[in-house]
């Protein structure tokens, strides 16, 4: 899949009126943040913002990118409606200019990206968490795809690559404190296109 065309079926999903995801934040970043002393974050492939705005709803401040203009738009438009600002920044990751140890967390909320490139995005990103920073991690296990032959509406990628494992993410994340590493399944109801029973990998670390 060419970059223009992946670019092209997330704007696809995004524009529509209704919030792909849903409007609410994802219940295991919600938990981790709660934990936590503001300060600032990062959100990975953030989509239409749903979990940057509640971030800035509780005093972070925040980051954010991804690739699909539709995305931001409505992250735009979230952010405005709840009072809060995210800097939202588009396209990939190596052109985005944030700098080396500027967060103090760094989440990762089913961010698929490309296999081609997803272990090199992780080490990108392992770049711009300061020493002792946080990372919050949920995405589709590889076993998910057993339920997603069961339940299209799970939602989550066809694509085994662009699944995680917990061992990959030992690789990509290797001078971490593993505060939770655990694949689970969870049921998941988050707005169109993840509703019902699938399989994921759930990631907190301190980096050392």
């Amino acid at each position: 899949m060419t970059q223009d065309s992946w670019t092209e079926r997330w704007d696809e999903r995004y524009k529509k009126e209704e919030f792909a995801y849903g409007m609410a934040p994802n219940n295991y970043l919600k938990e981790q943040l709660e934990k936590l002393v503001p300060g600032n974050i990062l959100f990975g492939a953030e989509g239409e913002g749903r979990n940057a705005v509640f971030a800035a709803q509780k005093g972070w401040n925040v980051s954010a990118f991804d690739i699909s203009t539709e995305g931001r738009n409505k992250a735009t438009r979230l952010a405005e409606v709840n009072n809060v600002k995210i800097d939202y920044r588009l396209g990939l990751l190596d052109n985005l200019h944030f700098a080396e140890a500027q967060f103090d967390a760094i989440a990762l909320i089913y961010a698929h990206f490309p296999a081609g490139i997803k272990s090199v995005y992780h080490r990108t990103l392992n770049q711009y968490l300061r020493k002792g920073g946080i990372l919050i991690f949920e995405a589709f296990s590889k076993r998910h795809l057993e339920y997603l032959e069961r339940n299209k509406n799970v939602g989550g990628p066809k694509d085994i690559n662009m699944l995680f494992s917990t061992e990959e993410l030992k690789n990509d994340f290797p001078d971490y404190e593993i505060l939770e590493l655990t694949e689970s399944e969870i049921e998941l109801s988050e707005g169109l296109f993840h509703n019902g029973t699938g399989s994921v990998i759930r990631f907190t670390g301190r980096k050392k």
